[in-house]
């Protein structure tokens, strides 16, 4: 199971995105489900909405109801959410990115998709065993 970030979906839907290509190429080549919290789809029915406008939000909605994205959404999930935008405070961590880092936990991953490196090369996986997140589909990659 591979926790997914809002950049990656946007990139996947936008042709003349930079990164689309590397985005399309690895999930043509993914087998693992795609999961993300309810933080993650208001973020992205916003963005999508705003920058592809209404067809493209229905795209968006589309993949979403045939089962395109997985939801995850626990009865502690909010305050774990809140746990970890504070525990990361000094980088400005939103709750929608905490929202990942408490799913990648929940769902006992170390796997995210998403373009952000800056911000989540710097955090940490709330499970001690790890010491850093693979990003994907940068990390998928030969470097």
């Amino acid at each position: 199971m591979i926790v997914l970030d809002t950049s990656v979906v946007l990139a996947f839907m936008d042709r003349r995105d930079a990164d689309h290509e590397l985005v399309r190429e690895w999930m043509d080549e993914l087998e693992d489900e795609l999961v993300s919290t309810p933080l993650i789809l208001a973020e992205l029915d916003h963005l999508v909405s705003r920058q592809g406008g209404a067809s493209a939000a229905m795209a968006l909605r589309d993949d979403f109801k045939r089962g395109a994205y997985q939801l995850e959404w626990w009865p502690s999930a909010l305050r774990e959410t809140i746990d970890v935008a504070e525990r990361w405070a000094s980088i400005e961590l939103g709750l929608a990115d905490a929202s990942l880092v408490a799913l990648a936990a929940h769902v006992k991953t170390t796997d995210i998709a998403t373009l952000d490196e800056r911000r989540f090369r710097a955090l940490r996986p709330m499970n001690d065993k790890h010491d850093a997140f693979k990003l994907l589909p940068y990390d998928s990659r030969q470097r």
